[in-house]
């Protein structure tokens, strides 16, 4: 008797959201980036030891050789993180990308952080940001500017998860563990504890604000501006704090 075909799928592939660090490389010297970022580990070891980072060459005023790429990716790599991927896609980084191996990653950069008039055009046209705020403002519209109902998370966001709130805000009814992150493009609240990562704004929003009623958080960002927990004063661990953009700065002020 013949045995019975296999039909049954080997790997199932999934595309989703991912909590990946953007590099934008200012200045082409492997050496002093990887001294950054070396420092960055060792600050946060916890949150940058072996992080997946794409590499963003649009600042720079021309496209870096392969063997340039290489000897930076090296250097990273010593340093402590992993280069996994090219950002933004031109012409020339899409044939660096491919003369690497790597992938392209063509509207990365615009999950985290607004494009700038110093970027190259890139492939697929992004949407300008929101205006910064001059001054600490008011509490923000609880919607993201597309009409679309906030999403609601009742279950706790444990570790290894991930939720994302596209084109809305996120409201978390229970907490955030630690190595779990919540993204929104418009604002965060957190109803219990923070102890994970929380990106708000993940589309350039810069009056996206971030919420919650315990704070002990690994990361947080607006905007792509962020802090780690190393960067935040201690007497704010632990408390109900708001977190959000101030001429290009990120704040983080107690709610009590």
């Amino acid at each position: 008797m013949s045995a019975q075909p296999d039909f049954s799928q080997a790997g199932e592939l999934k595309f989703g959201q991912v909590g990946i660090a953007n590099l934008r490389i200012r200045q082409l010297d492997p050496a002093r980036l990887a001294q950054e970022m070396r420092e960055r580990v060792q600050r946060a070891p916890n949150l940058f030891a072996r992080a997946a980072v794409v590499l963003d060459f649009s600042s720079l005023l021309q496209t870096p050789t392969a063997d340039q790429v290489r000897a930076l990716i090296a250097a990273l790599r010593e340093a402590g993180v992993l280069p996994v991927a090219l950002a933004y896609g031109t012409r020339e980084i899409d044939a660096l990308a491919r003369e690497l191996g790597l992938p392209l990653l063509a509207k990365f950069r615009a999950q985290y952080e607004p494009a700038t008039a110093e970027a190259a055009p890139a492939a697929t046209p992004t949407p300008p940001p929101a205006p910064a705020q001059a001054a600490a403002p008011p509490p923000p519209a609880t919607r993201a500017g597309d009409g679309k109902p906030g999403l609601i998370q009742s279950a706790p966001v444990r570790s290894g998860q991930q939720v994302y709130a596209e084109q809305r805000d996120l409201t978390v009814l229970s907490t955030v563990g630690a190595g779990a992150e919540v993204l929104a493009d418009g604002s965060i609240h957190i109803y219990g504890a923070l102890r994970g990562r929380a990106l708000a704004g993940a589309q350039g929003n810069t009056e996206a604000r971030i919420f919650c009623r315990e704070f002990h958080a690994e990361l947080v960002a607006v905007a792509g501006h962020y802090k780690v927990l190393e960067d935040i004063p201690a007497d704010l661990r632990g408390k109900a704090v708001q977190v959000w953009l101030d001429h290009g700065h990120l704040k983080l002020a107690a709610l009590d």
